[in-house]
């Protein structure tokens, strides 16, 4: 029995250690990530490329480069009118007499004549907003990558940041190991 006990034992001491180790890559990777000061001095224009590009990204950037063109493309947009004044449509409904379902039936009639007749010009303009959503959908899950890829790249953990980390963390557990046994 005590064979297995001691078996036992030192495969709890091994899993601690194991343990051990692993929070201490886990905690250097983490520290190694965000060491923004030693990525500056490392690379300063690439990471102040990969921030801004991140920056740009949150802030809609692609969405409003994309309108701009849009507009630059397309033309200004059109200003809504004001206001359809009340007067106006007052009166020429006065003018086409007090029946209220024949006034109905003939605005919905001549209504669909206009919409008949403008079908064509309609549809050029409808192509273009078409056109507009299909590139904004395809658009879209591209800027999600990009910016994914700039933001993991910005919170990349290289190798010597890392293992500098490593270091540091080992070494503040042996002082702490050290000054342990004393007590």
């Amino acid at each position: 029995m005590g064979a297995r006990t001691s078996a036992a034992r030192a495969e709890v001491l091994a899993a601690r250690e194991a343990l051990s180790s692993e929070v201490e890559r886990l905690e250097a990777s983490g520290r190694a990530a965000v060491d923004i000061p030693a990525k500056v001095r490392r690379a300063p224009a690439q990471t102040a490329g990969l921030a801004a590009g991140v920056a740009f990204l949150v802030a809609g950037g692609p969405g409003r480069v994309f309108r701009r063109a849009k507009r630059a493309v397309m033309g200004p947009e059109e200003p809504l009118p004001k206001s359809m004044l009340p007067p106006e449509v007052d009166k020429q409904l006065r003018k086409m007499g007090t029946d209220g379902e024949k006034i109905r039936g003939t605005i919905e009639r001549e209504f669909g004549a206009y919409l008949e007749a403008h079908q064509e010009e309609r549809d050029k303009r409808d192509l273009g907003a078409v056109v507009a959503l299909l590139v904004s959908g395809l658009s879209r899950p591209l800027m999600q990558q990009a910016s994914r890829r700039l933001a993991g790249r910005l919170f990349a953990a290289d190798s010597d940041t890392f293992e500098n980390a490593v270091t540091r963390i080992r070494a503040r557990r042996d002082a702490g190991k050290g000054s342990d046994i004393g007590h």
